[in-house]
C-alpha cells in the first residue's frame, strides 16, 4: 500500500504540467515562439551548454531534484507575482510552471500608497526543499517573519503561512531521521531545530554553528551528502566567492574551504552609482575591466543528477542586466565539492558538456516567452507587476487584443502603480510596444520605461496644447519634449548590456524609427536590488483620475540569442588572433607561437589551422603549413605542471582536443582537455604558447581570448 501511494504521488508530480497548471500557463507552455520571438538559449544543440543559463536576472537561486526532475526558484523582491517555480529534466533547459506567491500585499507600501514603496525589499533568498510529500519554499520578506509556501504539486496551488521568527538568508535541511534544521546569518552562522509544524524553533536548540571570522558569509545552502553535513555560502571580501563548510555532526564543528573563486567569465564591472546619488545629475563610476572590479560567481549550491554527477549552481552580478544564473561541473577532491574541473578547480567554464541525466535527450527550449499580443484571457506569465497592482484599473477585456492601463494619479514614474514589467534580456535586446493614444486625458502620461535606479522612459503626454512626446532620464534630470500629431506610436529601446547603453526610439508608422534624447547609461545598483526591467506604464501627473492607454502588443528583438553566437567552423581553416596584442598564432618549427600580423608567417599557411570535429563542441586544430610539422595537431603536453603546446603528427586524443568556448563578443577561448586550462599567448612576449591559464581576465587581455576568421572555406 505504501509503495502504491508513493507511486501515485510521483505520478501526480510528473503529470503536473498536463492537468494541474492554470489555463494561462498551459497556453504559455504550448505556445511555440515565432522567428521574431527568438530568445536566449543556453543549450547549444551539440551536447554542450553555455553560461549563463538565462541571460536575465535570476538571483539567489535554489535548485532541487525530485526523482528525475529538477525545480528552481529565486529572489523576486517587490515584483508581483513572486517566487517563480521552474522545471527541468536536464538542468539546462527550463520551463516556467508558475509562481508560489500570487500577491505580496503586506501593507500600503507594497501598493505604492502614501508615497511609500518596498523597492529592493519583499521576497529574497528563498530556500527550496522537497520533504514529507510536499514542496517547501522558505523565504525572507522585509519587515515580516520568514514566510513559508507549500504545495503537493510544484505548479500549485501553494499554501502560505508565516513562521514565528525571521531568519536572514536561511536554508533548511530535512535530515534522514525526520528532524528539520534551519541555518541563517552572515559571517556568524546560527542553527536551530524546527518544530514539527515548521513554524518555530524548538526551545533551547538555537546556537552558533560557525563563529564570526571563520570565513563564512551569507546565502547558505544546507545539505547532507554521504553522511556528511555540507554548507555552501558566499563571501564578499574582497570580491564575491563561494565557500564550503563541512562536518560529520549537524551541530559541528565545521571546517571551511573556498570552492569557487575568481571566475567572472571575462566580464568586468560596468557603471556604478557614485556618491551623492540623491542629487541630479547622479554621478557614475565608470566601468572597470581589471580583476579587482570583477563580479565572480558566488551564492549558490549543489545538486546531483540521477546518474550520480554533481553540479553547482551560482549567480554572478552581471552589471545592469542583473544577477545571472550559471551552472558549473563539480569535482570532489579530498571531500570538498569544488566548482570546476580537474586541473582547474574553483574556475567554471563558460561552455561545457551538458549534465548526464540519463534517459532521452531533451530538445533545446527557451524558458520564457517574452512577446505578448494581449489577445488571451491572461497576461504572458513572464510579466510581473511593479508592486501590488490595482486589478480594477487594468484590463485585457475592455478592448479585445489590447492591454488597457487606466491612468491614476502619481507624482512620477517611480510611484506609478500598475506598471507592468519583465526582466531585461542580454546580451543585447530591443523591447518594442505599439501604443494607441486616443484614450489619454489631460495630465496622462504613458509609454515604455527602463525600470532601474536611475530609471529612464519614453512616453507620450496629453497636455493642454495636445499630445507631446517626452523622454526622461532620471540620472540627468533632463526631459526631451517633442510635439506629436499622430494618435498611435511605436516605442522601443535598444539596450546593449555589453556597453550598458540604451537608446530610445519612436515611430509613427511602425517602420521608420527616430532616436529621442541622448543614450541612457544603464547602471547596476542595490536600490531596487534588481536588474533593468522593461516596463509598460500609464499614470496621471495632474493629481486626478485620467483616461487610459491601450497597448496593442509587446515584443523583444534579440540579435544575439544563442550561447553559440557563430557555428563552430568544423572542417574549415581559420586564423587565430590574440585580443591582447593582435598577434597571430602560427606553426613555428613544430611549436605554436604568436607573431605580429605584419610578419610573413602570419599571412601564409603557417597561420592557418583546420578545425577538426571531435564531437560535443570539441575540436582539434590541424596545422595547414609551417617550417615543419605541417598536418600535425596542436598538442598540449603537461611538463612539470605547465601545459606546453607543440604540433605533433600523433598523440593522445585528450592532448589534442580543445573545448570551444564562445565568449559571446566575437571571441573564443580554447580549453585543453589535457588539463582543463586555456591556450595562452602571453601578451607582447613573442614567445611560445602554453595551455596553463585558469581563465580570462575581466578585460580579456591576458592572452586567452582570440578572434577568429575563416581563411579557406572548404
Amino acid at each position: 500500500m505504501q509503495k502504491s501511494l508513493l507511486f501515485l504521488q510521483r505520478l501526480l508530480i510528473a503529470c503536473a504540467g498536463l492537468f494541474l497548471l492554470s489555463p494561462a500557463t498551459q497556453a504559455q507552455r504550448r505556445a511555440k515562439p515565432s522567428a521574431t520571438e527568438r530568445t536566449w538559449l543556453a543549450d547549444n544543440g551539440n551536447g554542450t551548454f553555455t553560461n549563463p543559463l538565462f541571460y536575465e536576472e535570476f538571483s539567489d537561486p535554489d535548485l532541487i531534484r525530485v526523482g528525475n526532475d529538477f525545480y528552481l526558484t529565486g529572489t523576486t523582491m517587490h515584483a508581483v507575482p513572486g517566487l517563480p517555480v521552474l522545471h527541468s529534466k536536464d538542468l539546462v533547459n527550463w520551463e516556467l510552471l508558475g509562481y508560489a506567491a500570487d500577491k505580496l500585499d503586506f501593507g500600503s507600501e507594497y501598493r505604492l500608497e502614501g508615497g511609500k514603496s518596498v523597492y529592493g525589499q519583499g521576497i529574497w533568498a528563498p530556500s527550496f526543499r522537497y520533504a514529507r510529500g510536499k514542496f517547501h519554499i522558505f523565504t525572507n520578506v522585509n519587515g515580516l517573519k520568514t514566510q513559508l509556501y507549500t504545495a503537493t504539486n510544484p505548479a500549485g496551488p501553494w499554501t502560505h503561512t508565516e513562521l514565528k521568527k525571521s531568519f536572514h538568508d536561511l536554508s533548511v535541511l530535512f535530515d534522514d531521521d525526520g528532524r528539520a534544521y534551519v541555518i541563517w546569518g552572515y559571517d556568524e552562522v546560527r542553527i536551530a531545530e524546527l518544530t514539527d509544524d515548521l513554524t518555530d524553533t524548538k526551545p533551547g536548540s538555537e546556537h552558533v554553528l560557525i563563529p564570526r571570522g571563520s570565513g563564512a558569509g551569507e546565502g547558505s545552502h544546507f545539505y547532507k551528502i554521504d553522511g556528511q553535513y555540507v554548507i555552501t555560502n558566499t563571501n564578499y571580501d574582497p570580491v564575491g566567492y563561494m565557500v564550503c563548510a563541512r562536518s560529520r555532526q549537524v551541530g559541528g564543528p565545521y571546517e571551511i574551504a573556498v570552492i569557487s573563486a575568481e571566475e567572472a567569465l571575462g566580464v568586468g564591472v560596468g557603471y556604478r552609482l557614485g556618491r551623492g546619488t540623491k542629487e541630479q545629475p547622479f554621478p557614475l563610476t565608470p566601468p572597470q575591466s581589471d580583476f579587482g572590479g570583477a563580479n565572480p560567481l558566488h551564492q549558490g549550491g549543489l545538486v546531483q543528477t540521477p546518474t550520480g554527477e554533481w553540479w553547482g549552481f551560482s549567480m554572478m552580478d552581471h552589471n545592469s542586466v542583473g544577477r545571472l544564473l550559471c551552472l558549473s561541473p563539480v569535482t570532489w577532491t579530498s571531500g570538498w565539492p569544488y566548482f570546476g574541473l580537474p586541473g582547474n578547480l574553483k574556475r567554471s567554464p563558460r561552455t561545457w558538456v551538458k549534465p548526464n541525466v540519463g534517459g532521452a535527450a531533451v530538445t533545446p527550449m527557451a524558458p520564457f516567452r517574452r512577446n505578448d499580443e494581449f489577445n488571451g484571457p491572461a497576461l504572458n506569465p513572464l510579466w510581473q507587476w511593479n508592486h501590488v497592482p490595482d486589478d480594477g484599473v487594468w484590463s485585457l477585456r475592455e478592448r479585445k487584443g489590447f492591454l488597457r492601463l487606466h491612468a491614476r494619479p502619481a507624482p512620477d514614474f517611480w510611484q506609478a502603480r500598475n506598471s507592468l514589467t519583465q526582466r531585461a534580456i542580454g546580451p543585447e535586446s530591443t523591447p518594442l510596444t505599439e501604443l494607441d493614444l486616443r484614450g489619454l486625458k489631460p495630465g496622462d502620461l504613458a509609454g515604455l520605461a527602463l525600470l532601474n535606479y536611475p530609471y529612464a522612459w519614453l512616453g507620450v503626454a496629453r497636455t493642454a496644447q495636445g499630445l507631446e512626446v517626452q523622454q526622461y532620464d532620471q540620472r540627468t534630470g533632463l526631459t526631451v519634449h517633442q510635439p506629436l500629431k499622430a494618435t498611435k506610436v511605436w516605442l522601443r529601446a535598444h539596450c546593449n548590456f555589453d556597453t550598458e547603453q540604451a537608446q530610445f526610439e519612436l515611430s509613427t508608422d511602425g517602420v521608420s524609427f527616430q532616436p529621442v534624447g541622448e543614450a541612457v547609461a544603464m547602471v547596476f545598483q542595490l536600490r531596487t536590488f534588481q536588474g533593468v526591467r522593461y516596463t509598460l506604464f500609464s499614470y496621471n501627473t495632474a493629481g486626478t483620475t485620467g483616461g487610459y492607454a491601450d497597448f496593442d502588443r509587446f515584443e523583444v528583438a534579440q540579435p544575439r540569442p544563442r550561447g553559440l553566437t557563430r557555428p563552430i567552423p568544423m572542417g574549415q581553416t581559420i586564423r587565430l588572433t590574440s585580443l591582447a596584442d593582435s598577434t597571430v598564432l602560427v606553426n613555428w618549427r613544430g611549436y605554436v607561437r604568436p607573431v605580429p600580423r605584419s610578419s610573413p608567417l602570419a599571412q601564409g599557411p603557417a597561420a592557418h589551422f583546420r578545425v577538426v570535429d571531435r564531437g560535443q563542441g570539441r575540436v582539434a586544430l590541424e596545422s595547414a603549413g609551417g617550417e615543419e610539422s605541417a598536418g600535425g595537431l596542436v598538442t598540449v603536453e603537461n611538463l612539470g605542471g605547465m601545459g606546453e603546446v607543440r604540433i605533433r603528427l600523433g598523440g593522445p586524443a585528450e592532448a589534442t582536443t580543445f573545448q570551444w568556448q564562445d565568449m559571446l563578443r566575437g571571441d573564443l577561448m580554447l580549453m585543453s582537455l589535457a588539463n582543463h586550462r586555456y591556450l595562452l599567448a602571453q601578451p607582447r612576449a613573442k614567445s611560445l604558447c602554453a595551455a596553463d591559464a585558469p581563465g580570462a581576465t575581466a578585460d580579456r587581455l591576458n592572452g586567452t581570448c582570440f578572434g577568429w576568421e575563416v581563411v579557406i572555406d572548404k
